[in-house]
């Protein structure tokens, strides 16, 4: 037997453009001899949904779609995720599904057992649990068929929850000749590579081969990354999809494949990820174009290559908006930056607009020392400026905050937090370096000025500052992170870990609560990590358990 293993990018709701990608890949399937083709999870209306699913024409327009596909399926099978109602009892209304299709007839549906409701999954708020599991006889082959969470539980990769039942485990008596999972599994800095044990863990527990064909795309601040796996009966890999691209894997199941051996680059997959999700993002909202405040500094000089890279530099506007606390230097490092991009570049200068409005404030602020208030009126009004920019010529406005940032709220809402799209808002500082560094080193030219990369950082809202006038270091303040948000320990366990101050520990987690209210009132932010502060955060605004 020869499966097409079809990742595919879909569009979430966009039925007809999901459905024409079905077709073209059955077809396709067809002139290359192919006697299957499976599709990602929820291919149909695109993953994830959310509560669009409340709609009851969402749903029928599903059903109807689904009679096409059936109808389309002559000479071939498929399996196509999708989401149907739930005709008997339970909870829920509805069920994640895969149907199974032969030859024009629709065989039945396998139904989706494990329902993850953690980080940035809700499927039991929409979905009842599936019940049964069989084997589907096509070609003279015995398939099993499990959705996503159903292959993950088995080979120990689910923290967050403990389900009661392990799919894989239940298919053993059935005895498949292979096993067939199809999936949306989110990105994840360093995390290929987990989908292949997971897929051998299977594969050596069923005695046969494992496919895992994986959703690509990135729908809204979530991005799947793609990399299909077919592992043989002894789990070994044999053949890897493309990352972060549509692809067509054959997989002929009688040939005799050597194992592949697997290495990923990971700097340069959080890139590529950081890359389809502005793609994305702007090419299934319909915008071309896109602005930032080009500071000199080092986020901005990251954002300003992403977006190049994803929309193309001719599609990019880099703003630099100098006050009188800007240096000369900076000045030229954003300037030179553009250049090296090859992206448009304008500069307005604020100190005028800052003297009207400290003028205009001085009768109200009489009697009061400058601080912070000053600082956050440079950042408001370049706020304004880029987002005028935006409505006048129709640009997205990309912010350029990091997650270090971000989590501790060393931001100006209404001024550098105005935007559409929060590119790096899940990457922390360091790592914001590292991916710089890196740029250049792949390239083996400085696109990114080394004057951005040696200068101590600083928001420059005030004469000689710098961000550690404010702020520890930015390692202490990432490793705090990756302890308290990502990994939920607590505070002794942190400062033991990481060697840090306990008091100090205390102080920047304090500030991680404190600053909930502000990320509310922020931009979408692309995930690419454990634990995101854009979606699968949840936190109240108001709380005193610190």
């Amino acid at each position: 037997m020869k499966i097409l293993v079809a990742q595919r990018n879909p569009v979430v709701g966009d039925i007809d453009r999901n459905t024409a990608k079905i077709l073209e890949s059955m077809d396709e399937a067809r002139t290359k001899g192919v006697d299957l083709v499976m599709f990602g999870e929820l291919m149909l209306c695109g993953y994830p949904p959310e509560d669009l699913l409340y709609h009851r024409t969402f749903i029928d327009s599903m059903e109807l779609h689904l009679e096409r596909i059936v109808k389309a399926s002559k000479g071939i099978a498929a399996i196509v995720g999708l989401i149907r109602r739930n005709i008997e009892a339970g909870e829920k209304h509805l069920l994640n599904s895969a149907a199974v299709i032969h030859d024009g007839q629709l065989l039945g549906f396998q139904d989706k057992w494990l329902l993850p409701t953690y980080d940035v999954f809700e499927e039991r708020r929409y979905f009842e649990p599936g019940t049964k599991t069989g084997i589907w006889e096509i070609g003279g082959k015995r398939i099993g068929v499990i959705i996503c969470e159903d292959i993950w539980q088995h080979a120990g990769y689910v923290g967050y929850t403990r389900y009661r039942r392990d799919p894989v485990q239940a298919l053993v008596e059935h005895k498949p000749d292979v096993l067939l999972n199809i999936s949306a599994s989110p990105y994840q800095f360093q995390k290929p590579d987990v989908r292949i044990n997971v897929c051998a863990k299977a594969a050596k527990t069923l005695r046969c081969p494992a496919i895992m064909c994986c959703q690509v795309g990135a729908n809204g601040q979530i991005i799947f990354d793609g990399y299909s796996v077919y592992v043989n009966k002894k789990g070994e890999l044999c053949q890897l999809g493309k990352g972060f691209a549509e692809d067509a894997m054959i997989v002929d199941l009688e040939a005799e494949i050597c194992p592949v051996p697997f290495a990923y680059d990971s700097l340069l997959n959080l890139l590529s990820a950081l890359e389809l999700g502005v793609k994305d993002y702007f090419l299934k909202l319909g915008f071309r174009k896109a602005c930032l405040g080009l500071s000199g500094g080092i986020d901005s000089a990251l954002v300003a290559y992403i977006a190049a890279k994803a929309l193309g530099p001719k599609n990019v506007l880099g703003v630099s908006m100098p006050s009188c606390f800007t240096t000369n230097q900076s000045q030229k490092d954003a300037l030179e930056l553009a250049k090296s991009l090859g992206i448009e570049f304008l500069e307005i200068p604020i100190k005028e607009p800052f003297t009207t409005f400290l003028h205009l404030l001085e009768p109200h602020f009489k009697g009061k020392e400058c601080d912070s208030t000053e600082e956050n009126v440079q950042a408001r009004i370049r706020g304004i400026l880029l987002m005028a920019l935006s409505n006048k010529h129709g640009y997205m406005v990309l912010t350029a905050g990091n997650k270090s940032e971000v989590a501790l709220g060393y931001s100006t809402l209404y001024g550098d937090m105005c935007g559409g799209l929060g590119v790096i808002g899940d990457v922390t500082k360091t790592r914001v370096y590292d991916l710089c560094r890196y740029i250049n080193e792949r390239a083996k030219k400085e696109i990114i000025p080394d004057t951005i990369l040696t200068k101590p950082p600083s928001a420059e809202l005030r004469a000689d500052q710098i961000d550690l006038d404010s702020l520890p270091d930015y390692g202490i303040i990432d490793n705090v992170l990756e302890g308290y948000v990502e990994n939920y320990l607590s505070i002794d366990e942190i400062a033991e870990k990481y060697r840090i101050p306990r008091e100090l520990v205390l102080g920047l987690i304090r500030k991680i609560h404190a600053a909930e209210y502000k990320r509310r009132q922020g931009p979408p932010i692309l995930k690419v990590s454990k634990k995101s502060f854009g979606v699968g955060r949840r936190y109240p605004i108001v709380q005193k358990w610190l």
